[in-house]
């Protein structure tokens, strides 16, 4: 799957590095995003499969 949204970028790179805060963070700033409706929904879709293909430390 090819990525647009830079806050998935951002989380895909960080779960390689198997940095959980900044995960975290991401996370938190989508679903938030998601929830107030200041979004489309693709974005959250987008970090759903990155979360469910992506290996956390994929890169150690």
């Amino acid at each position: 799957m090819q990525y647009t949204h830079q806050s998935v970028k951002n989380y895909i790179a960080a779960k390689k590095r198997g940095d959980r805060a900044t995960t975290d963070r991401i996370i938190n700033e989508v679903m938030a995003r998601f929830n107030t409706r200041a979004t489309d929904g693709s974005e959250a879709a987008e970090l759903h499969e990155a979360t469910m293909t992506v290996r956390f430390g994929e890169d150690l």
